[in-house]
This record gives C-alpha cells, sequence and structure tokens, in this order.
C-alpha cells in the first residue's frame, strides 16, 4: 500500500495531470468539434427534411424528439441541463459513501470511464434517431461533471492551502495545453490530410481521457482520513446527511456563504459560455465561406478556439499572480466584470473579427474564473474530515446553476428565435455576482477588524 504524504511533488503533479486528461471532453465534445458537427448535421437534416421554420422572423432549424419539435440548439441546451439535474441528485450520496469509506478515487474512475465511455459512444450519432443519439451526450456529460466532484475535493488532502492558488493554477493550464494538442491533431488529420472521419475524432477523445487517467489514478490516494472514520448506518443517505450538516455549518461561515452564492450565480454565466458559445457564434455571425480563411465558419470557429484554449493558459496565471497582489475576492471582481463587458460585446457584433476580438478577452478570464474560484474556496473552508461533503455542495451549487443557466438559454432561444437575449440573460448572473462578491469582501474586510 502506498504510503500517502501531504504537499507530495508526485501526488500533486498526478493530481494536476487529471486535467490534462479530461479536459478534452470539455474542449472537443462539449466547445469545439462535436458542437460544430451537431450544428451541421441538424441543419442539413432540417433543410432536407422541410424542418425550418420562422419565429419571430428569424428563420430557425429544427429537429424531432420524441414527436415534437425543437429549434436544434435549443434541444442541445436542455439535455445538458438535463444531465447536471441527474448529477445534483446523484452525486451527494456517492460522494457521502466514498468520504466515508475511503473509495473516493474508485468513484471518480467510475464517472472517468462513464465520460469516456459516452464520448466513444457519439462516433455512432445519427440525426434520424436523435432519442438514442443524444444519451451518450448526456452520459458523458454527467461522467465529467460527476469526477471533477471528486476530483475537486482531493485538493484539500494533497497540499496546504498557500498552495491552492498555484495548484489549481497549474491544473487549468495543463488541460487547456492538453486538449489544444489533441484538437489541433484532430484536425490535422480530418481536415488538412483528410485520412479520419470527424466522428473518429470522439472517439480519439475517450481514449485519451482514459489513457492518461492512469498516471492520476497510480499516485492519488483514495483518502488520508478515511480510516478514522466511526461507523454510520445506512450510508446510501450519508451524503445528503453531510450536505444539511455542511448547509448548518456555513451559517458560522458568512464569508463561505456568501462565497457560494456568488459562485453560484457568476459560474451559471461562465458555464453556459462554454458549452453554448461555439453555437452562438455558428448562428449569430455572419461568416463569409467564399472569403478569406478566417472569415469561414468552418475554420474561423476552430480557430477562435483555439484562441480561447491559449490565452486561457495566460490568464489563468495571471490572475492567479494578481490574486496574490490585490487578494482572490478582489482579483474574481475584476474578472466578473470583464465578463459583463464581453456580454454586452456580444449582443452586438456581428462579424468575424469582432468574435475574434471578444474570443480573445473571453479566453483571459475563462481559466483564471475557474482556477481561482476553485482554490478560493478551498482556502476558506474550515479545518474539517469531510472534503469531499465540503466539495460535493460547491458542486451541487455548480450543478444547480448549470441546470438553470443552459435550460433558460434555450428557453429564451425557443421564444424569440435567436441567441441575443439569451446573452443578455448571462449579462444579469454576472452583474449579481459582482455585488455579491463585493457583499463576500465587505464581510471578510469586517471579520478581520473584528479580529484585529
Amino acid at each position: 500500500m502506498r504510503v500517502f504524504k501531504k504537499n507530495d511533488p508526485k501526488v500533486i503533479r498526478a493530481w494536476t495531470f487529471y486535467d490534462w486528461a479530461n479536459s478534452v471532453y470539455n474542449l472537443i465534445i462539449s466547445t469545439a468539434i462535436f458542437p460544430i458537427f451537431y450544428q451541421t448535421v441538424t441543419k442539413n437534416h432540417a433543410s432536407k427534411n422541410g424542418l425550418i421554420r420562422e419565429i419571430n422572423g428569424e428563420s430557425v432549424d429544427m429537429v424531432l424528439f420524441l414527436g415534437r419539435e425543437f429549434i436544434n440548439t435549443e434541444l442541445y441546451s436542455y439535455v445538458y441541463s438535463l444531465s447536471f439535474l441527474l448529477v445534483v441528485i446523484m452525486v451527494p450520496i456517492l460522494s457521502g459513501i466514498a468520504d466515508y469509506s475511503g473509495t473516493k478515487k474508485r468513484f471518480m474512475q467510475f464517472f472517468c470511464y462513464l465520460g469516456a465511455a459516452g464520448c466513444i459512444s457519439l462516433y455512432f450519432f445519427d440525426v434520424e434517431n436523435l432519442e438514442l443519439s443524444m444519451l451518450p451526450l448526456f452520459f458523458a456529460s454527467i461522467g465529467f461533471w460527476g469526477s471533477l466532484v471528486f476530483y475537486n475535493s482531493f485538493l484539500l488532502e494533497i497540499a496546504d492551502k498557500d498552495q491552492h492558488d498555484q495548484i489549481s493554477a497549474r491544473g487549468f493550464a495543463l488541460g487547456y495545453i492538453g486538449s489544444v494538442l489533441l484538437l489541433v491533431t484532430i484536425l490535422l488529420l480530418t481536415q488538412v490530410l483528410g485520412v479520419m472521419p470527424v466522428r473518429f475524432a470522439f472517439v480519439l477523445v475517450g481514449a485519451w481521457w482514459i489513457g492518461f487517467a492512469q498516471y492520476t489514478y497510480y499516485y492519488l490516494p483514495n483518502s488520508s482520513h478515511y480510516e478514522t472514520r466511526e461507523k454510520q448506518h445506512n450510508i446510501v443517505w450519508y451524503g445528503y446527511r453531510e450536505l444539511m450538516k455542511v448547509w448548518k455549518q456555513l451559517k458560522n461561515y458568512r464569508k463561505v456563504k456568501w462565497f457560494l452564492a456568488s459562485y453560484f450565480t457568476y459560474n451559471m454565466g461562465v458555464q453556459t459560455v462554454m458549452l453554448l458559445a461555439v453555437l452562438f457564434a455558428s448562428k449569430e455571425i455572419n461568416w463569409i465561406d467564399d472569403g478569406e480563411w478566417w472569415q469561414s465558419d468552418k475554420i474561423g470557429l476552430i480557430v477562435s478556439i483555439i484562441l480561447i484554449q491559449l490565452i486561457a493558459v495566460i490568464g489563468a496565471y495571471a490572475l492567479s499572480r494578481l490574486s496574490k497582489k490585490i487578494g482572490n475576492l478582489k482579483t474574481l471582481m475584476v474578472s466578473t466584470f470583464i465578463w459583463v463587458i464581453c456580454t454586452i460585446i456580444a449582443y452586438f457584433i456581428h462579424f468575424p473579427l469582432e468574435f475574434y476580438f471578444l474570443a480573445t478577452i473571453v479566453g483571459f478570464v475563462m481559466g483564471g474564473t475557474q482556477s481561482l474560484s476553485r482554490s478560493t474556496y478551498s482556502k476558506m473552508l474550515p479545518k474539517t474530515d469531510d472534503p469531499a461533503s465540503y466539495f460535493s455542495f460547491y458542486d451541487v451549487m455548480e450543478k444547480v446553476g448549470l441546470i438553470i443557466g443552459p435550460f433558460l438559454f434555450g428557453l429564451l432561444e425557443g421564444i424569440f428565435g435567436n441567441m441575443r437575449m439569451s446573452v443578455l440573460m448571462m449579462m444579469v448572473f454576472f452583474v449579481v455576482g459582482f455585488l455579491l462578491l463585493n457583499f463576500t469582501r465587505i464581510i471578510e474586510r469586517k471579520t478581520l477588524t473584528t479580529q484585529n
């Protein structure tokens, strides 16, 4: 049995390397290749089968699902929302069991393999049979987000709090670099050399995810503290009891409570942008197929995604360094304010060059906001023997937001026939998140004043 030691460089490297392994799902399946693939095949299917409708003067592509017509991207939003709902219901039970029994790594592996299998199964996507074809996307999402619950909770166990910002940023940076590397490889094989069908890219994502995750699993411990746990009865509901305990304990930690409220709000916007930005660009930007390469949607969308990922690496480290100078909460307020500016720009843009400019700004704040949010929460937490329960609470807050964000995005698109009103909805999320972060900062100042 491998002896676990806190702040072990090998364990920390292994933990950050899971970002390298799983981020290919986030980039290729939920952000880049699959959304473009889905938009293309459903648009062509709508054109061939008379499924183009007009809503509020806008021509939209429809799909048939369970005998009912939906806008193609509206259905896409709903499937993601439903996957997050299942994660919210299921993960508290599993994380509580894992934290109690010391099987946290096993559950992380289960969700990893479920997500990777979902990615591989997308190879068989058939627009004529959407009811079955959307299931792999559904399970891939559950696998990715489910594994992150257990992955994030390890941060408290493997390193001291003063290292969390740097370690978290390193993980996100590895994720962005690895996912861009696989994306470029896929583009070379599918678009430049033409030796591989696009569908096979989904198989590569699953294989990459499973393969590189083995390095993480080799070094990562199951748990550093579970052996001292008192035996519990009815451990199936142990996770929900732990969440209720965390909820009650938060009354004594006002700063943590208000930070979670702010995170819940602004992260709805961040994650919805990551899920649906490519579909927004595909539909709302006036791409020119016979223009320069950067004006074509087929190339321009991919270039903008790579641009976002590369700049996100710089942004993650830049905001981490800024946080050392002005503090985590101030830095998150800066990034949230920039997100507000991004949504305003997104509402008005129509041309490729404008979208590239927006992608540059989004890339800079995207990685830093996620990385700093994770490490800020970990540093705020009181000393606890239940890190998985606290991070389960954090992840439940995140997933509830992800249910609401994509669902409202799709609902507004279904009502107005375009995505621009949905963008304004996200601006509200960021504004409220900014105000709640400021309130959290006020509480932090008052607490420090009282202690002094």
